[in-house]
């Protein structure tokens, strides 16, 4: 699917319909006939930004695989509320790793294939942000630096979410966990900890590395299209927000994962070995606290005594992000 110019007929709204599109360019979700990989019978909460990434990307995989896909899929939320036994919501074959070992599952799946003739059968290994950037790391490090033909994708939703939300290493700075108490002088989680994968990824040089969020869907599905033209070991990051978690109301969060962009706190890029090649503009700059006032997670921050240096803070966060990913547009006030 090529990027098609959309335009935006009603004023004061940010929403399009596929109706404004030709049938060529339409999204996989827009056609009845589709393949539904992730199907009725989940156990995802209401809200849960993460159930609807995975159906967008798999479902856009099937398509352009012609339904000769496989998928190994970590421990987490996604397969604890998909595959509650002896049930399964998935109608693609799929199988369960360990929390670390998804890569690696993934990689001995796309061995077989290649060495049984059947190398046009494509591998997907997807996970969340704890067995991504925390326990699934050396697994998934291993496979970058092979260039295994594996597209991984980790459903980020900042926390180990299914037993309990305890930090992980993609907790925002400040926010409150079972893990991090929202207590002491500098309650929620410590600044200056964690990693952001997608530059761990672009460090191993692969050919390809993308971010994404559930408040875009029609760039999610062009990234895992783009993903999968290509061949050797692509990651792809895509925000989930996660009601639960982060304390959200459940109709808000495509609303919460469009302000962690238009803050500047999640930037959304491509990148090609090693080099951003594109990002997607800030098209109506928000402040910080927009974003962060939805989630009770940050509630601390906030009330009577407002915590300004952990604000400040933040804000800074998404200045650097601005400026390193180019996210605003051409003539746009810093």
């Amino acid at each position: 699917m090529a990027k098609v110019n959309i335009p935006f007929m009603q004023t004061g709204t940010l929403v399009v319909g596929n109706r404004l599109l030709d049938e060529q360019d339409r999204s996989v979700q827009a056609w009845q006939d589709r393949a539904s990989s992730l199907t009725h019978g989940h156990r995802a909460c209401q809200g849960c930004a993460e159930a609807l990434a995975a159906r967008w990307v798999l479902d856009t995989a099937m398509e352009v695989t012609g339904g000769k896909l496989m998928v190994a899929n970590a421990t987490g939320c996604l397969e604890v509320f998909s595959t509650l036994y002896p049930e399964s919501a998935w109608k693609i074959p799929w199988i369960h790793s360990l929390f670390a070992n998804a890569a690696s599952v993934a990689t001995g799946i796309a061995a077989v294939n290649h060495v049984t003739g059947r190398g046009d059968i494509r591998v997907i290994a997807q996970g969340g942000d704890g067995g991504t950037a925390d326990i699934g790391m050396a697994c998934l490090s291993g496979m970058f630096e092979r260039n295994d033909d594996v597209l991984y994708v980790c459903y980020d939703n900042q926390a180990y979410m299914n037993t309990g939300v305890q930090r992980s290493g993609a907790t925002p700075p400040a926010a409150r966990t079972a893990t991090t108490p929202a207590v002491g002088r500098q309650p929620g989680n410590t600044f200056g900890q964690g990693k952001f994968m997608p530059k761990i990824a672009m460090a191993h040089e692969i050919p390809y590395v993308a971010t994404a969020t559930v408040a875009d869907l029609r760039d999610l599905e062009a990234k895992v299209r783009t993903a999968m033209s290509h061949r050797g070991a692509r990651y792809l990051h895509v925000l989930v927000t996660c009601p639960l978690g982060w304390g959200t109301k459940s109709a808000d969060s495509i609303k919460v994962a469009r302000l962690a962009t238009q803050c500047g706190l999640f930037p959304v890029f491509e990148a090609e070995y090693g080099e951003v090649k594109s990002s997607t503009k800030i098209r109506e700059r928000v402040p910080v606290e927009d974003y962060l006032k939805l989630q009770r997670r940050f509630a601390h921050l906030f009330g009577a005594n407002p915590d300004e240096a952990a604000l400040e803070r933040l804000r800074r966060l998404a200045e650097r992000n601005i400026k390193t990913y180019d996210l605003l547009p051409e003539g746009a006030a810093a």
